[in-house]
């Protein structure tokens, strides 16, 4: 019970990168970009929970779900998998609607 919430993340994260394989949206579109990309959205958020956690905002909740292992004071590991997480889920979202975009002017250009 106590890897629960890390393997759903870990899960999800699996997901979110079969999804980039598949239409080539982020890490498969342009490996170096979409990591140097993910790596400064990750970075940002990591400040913005260090600077909550240093003013006193933040404070890990307790659950038998979590794995216990702290990166930092208040700072959990799966905080930094969910953080991964949700600036790649931004990329990979941004970049399908970038396809949907570009799927529609494609066939707005065929038929007109």
């Amino acid at each position: 019970m106590a890897l629960a919430y890390l393997a759903a993340l870990l899960v999800s994260l699996g997901c979110m990168a079969l999804l980039d394989a598949r239409f080539r949206l982020v890490l498969w579109a342009d490996a170096r970009r979409g990591a140097l990309v993910l790596a400064v959205g990750v970075a940002f958020f990591l400040l913005w929970d260090v600077a909550a956690i240093v003013s006193g905002f933040y404070h890990r909740g307790e659950s038998e779900a979590m794995t216990g292992i702290m990166l930092a004071p208040e700072l959990p590991l799966e905080e930094l998998v969910f953080v991964t997480f949700l600036c790649y889920l931004t990329l990979v979202l941004h970049g399908l609607v970038l396809l949907l975009l570009r799927s529609r002017r494609t066939t707005t250009a065929e038929v007109g």
